[in-house]
């Protein structure tokens, strides 16, 4: 990995990030009492929280897996990709193709810091920091521009972060502008585009999330499964669709996660009951 930015590894620890909360979630080690509050606070109201964040991360592992064996896509740009853990985009790519490269892009700092360390002597991949609300940013980057061929298929990925993006918000110009415009006008033919998003249909339930993140500096928007489809038009599902994650070609032999940290194990298995919140998306083609 090369860049010429400068890592600001200021830690703002008065209040919790999205990257590290989701790292304690997947029991990873890099996040804060304020981040570790945050997640129990959030699952007093939502105990499925924990297996949707580590189910999704099981997708993820799935959806690539299937991305470069099935589909032969070599080029991947993960958006919102957080703290690196174990299953990362890169690691599991390049498992089945080491050809395979990664585009990271997080615009946390901590997020920079990390994944430089972890890909100093990864020449395919790289970690960026934009806002992936502007994907123009993104497109511009130097090292997107060095590792990705938009001449050939390319692989987008927003894996749950879409519900940070609003319909309007004060960068860019909304949710469906972030989420489709590398796809939709710089990706060829025969790309892919692959989600997760939190859903919830009750109107009370999502304003409580949506109230609960604002306090936390999150803001996020809560969508339900027929809003996140009109979002995907266009595009074209791979079997079996758009579903909730867990059940998108699930396997049981795929490597394990980090173990639950102790503090969360009374929430483990907790989705099997509460359903009225779950991580919902697949992997789709451009055609």
């Amino acid at each position: 990995m090369t860049t010429d930015e400068q890592v600001d590894v200021s830690i703002p620890l008065d209040r919790p990030t999205a990257a590290r909360a989701y790292d304690w979630l997947l029991g990873g080690k890099q996040n804060y009492e304020v981040d570790r509050q945050f997640i129990l606070e959030g699952l007093k109201k939502f105990p499925q929280v924990l297996d949707s964040a580590r189910q999704n991360r099981q997708f993820l592992y799935r959806a690539v897996r299937y991305l470069v064996e099935e589909a032969g896509i070599e080029q991947f740009i993960d958006m919102g990709c957080g703290l690196p853990t174990n299953s990362n985009v890169h690691q599991v790519a390049q498992r089945f193709n080491p050809n395979a490269r990664v585009v990271y892009v997080d615009i946390d700092p901590i997020v920079l810091a990390h994944g430089q360390a972890l890909l100093a002597e990864n020449e395919s991949t790289t970690v960026i920091t934009a806002d992936f609300r502007d994907p123009n940013a993104v497109l511009e980057h130097p090292d997107t521009k060095r590792l990705i061929d938009f001449s050939k298929p390319v692989a987008t990925l927003f894996l749950s972060v879409a519900h940070f993006l609003r319909d309007q918000d004060e960068v860019g110009k909304g949710a469906k502008h972030a989420l489709r415009h590398i796809v939709d006008e710089a990706a060829p033919s025969g790309s892919y585009f692959v989600l997760s998003h939190m859903v919830v249909a009750d109107p009370e339930k999502k304003e409580w999330i949506k109230q609960f993140a604002a306090k936390a500096g999150m803001p996020v928007q809560i969508r339900t499964t027929d809003e996140v489809d009109a979002l995907m038009a266009g595009l074209e599902p791979v079997e079996p669709g758009l579903v909730n994650i867990n059940d998108w070609r699930p396997d049981p032999a795929q490597p394990d996660l980090n173990p639950v940290p102790p503090e969360l194990h009374p929430f483990v298995g907790a989705s099997e009951k509460n359903k009225e919140l779950f991580e919902y998306g697949g992997v789709l083609r451009k055609p």
